[in-house]
């Protein structure tokens, strides 16, 4: 099975900067489109940033200009580079990957981390 492991949430000020990593392990052929997504309370999930294998990215438009999406193919990683953040930048942040597994390579799914929490407060 595939997992993903989340990394760098955590409570920053505002203004301030946080760096979240996202790695596929697993029984892994290929991984395709990675990315971010996140929920605040009595909100709705909402897509962060997105960014396919060859490199093509897409943002929400609250994180437009403050976010950036990056990958290491290699490393089967991805990241979210944070800055400016803001109060409304709260929420539990999950990275997904549509990914085609080594025991299946004909069929792709879409894998989930497990959350991670990031707070900006003064």
């Amino acid at each position: 099975q595939v997992q993903l492991v989340e990394f760098g949430g955590g409570l920053v000020q505002p203004g301030g900067s946080l760096r979240l990593s996202c790695t596929a392990s697993g029984s892994i052929f290929r991984v395709n489109t990675m990315g971010w997504y996140r929920q605040a309370p009595g909100k709705l999930r909402e897509l962060v940033a997105a960014i396919t294998s060859g490199g093509t990215t897409t943002y929400g438009d609250s994180v437009k200009g403050r976010f950036t999406i990056s990958r290491d193919n290699a490393k089967n990683t991805v990241y979210l580079q944070m800055n400016n953040m803001i109060s409304e930048d709260t929420a539990v942040y999950f990275c997904n990957a549509d990914v085609f597994s080594a025991r299946n390579p004909l069929s792709s799914y879409d894998y989930w981390g497990q959350g991670t929490q990031v707070t900006v407060s003064s």
